[in-house]
């Protein structure tokens, strides 16, 4: 059985055969809509890599205890899978920010791109971006990530190019590379970002300017992906490419 696994702070001194209190949106989400019963397994993990499992113990309206049975600390996966996912009109960045949390990416980074039909404006940043970090948390909840993604501020195009001289290897992906993914070697760096654009796909201005900063240009094929599910391809070949599916 795949215990469903929650988020919530675990206290420092926690070890097998301690216990633990969930409280708040958790425990409420835990008892209306996963009704949970007391001895079912479950896992809590602070998001940042420890883990917790044991059985419900005790229910209330407004908490749940919890007998501890493991304590696990995970280390964090490398290389860093990181997402640059440019706004997009509809829902479809944010189907992108779920389906690639649910695949391991370990960051997110809003790009207000050239072509973005959405645009964050200043006083609303926030909010949006509270918003992809909600799908994102709920995303790892439900694929049993025991990181959540962090949701980084909104940057424009020469913002991003600075951000992304700290990565090993960024992978922009477009059309009309004649550099296939394929050919890009992979294994043997500690952080990879994957840049999607919007629907409209990089203007010729700001693909000059990714190959300027001598970042790669890389082709899917022959096809054209949209914005919500090219990012999803790229992290699914990386996965798979660095042996994490094995």
């Amino acid at each position: 059985m795949v215990e469903p696994l929650f988020i919530s702070p675990i206290p420092s001194d926690t070890k097998t055969g301690s216990k633990i209190r969930i409280a708040g949106a958790e425990a409420k989400h835990a008892m209306s809509v996963r009704r949970l019963q007391i001895g079912e397994a479950i896992a809590v993990s602070d998001g940042q890599g420890q883990k917790v499992r044991g059985k419900v113990r005790q229910l209330s309206k407004d908490f749940l205890e919890l007998d501890v049975e493991s304590v696990e600390t995970i280390e964090r996966p490398k290389p860093q899978l990181v997402l640059v996912q440019a706004l997009a009109k509809g829902d479809r960045d944010e189907m992108a920010v779920q389906a690639c949390t649910e695949l391991g990416i370990q960051a997110v980074i809003p790009w207000q791109s050239e072509r973005s039909v959405s645009i964050w404006k200043p006083e609303k940043q926030d909010k949006h971006r509270l918003r992809w970090q909600t799908i994102a948390t709920e995303a790892a909840k439900q694929s049993l990530r025991p990181f959540i993604p962090e949701v980084e501020k909104v940057l424009g195009t020469s913002e991003l190019v600075d951000r992304l001289r700290s990565f090993d290897l960024t992978l922009v992906l477009d059309p009309t590379s004649t550099t296939s993914l394929t050919s890009v070697p992979i294994v043997g760096h500690q952080s990879i970002a994957i840049v999607v654009g919007p629907e409209g796909g990089i203007s010729p201005q700001e693909l000059e300017q990714f190959r300027s900063a001598g970042l790669s240009l890389v082709g899917l094929g022959s096809g054209i992906l949209r914005t919500s599910t090219a990012g999803v391809a790229v992290a699914s070949y990386l996965q798979a490419t660095l042996g994490n599916w094995s």
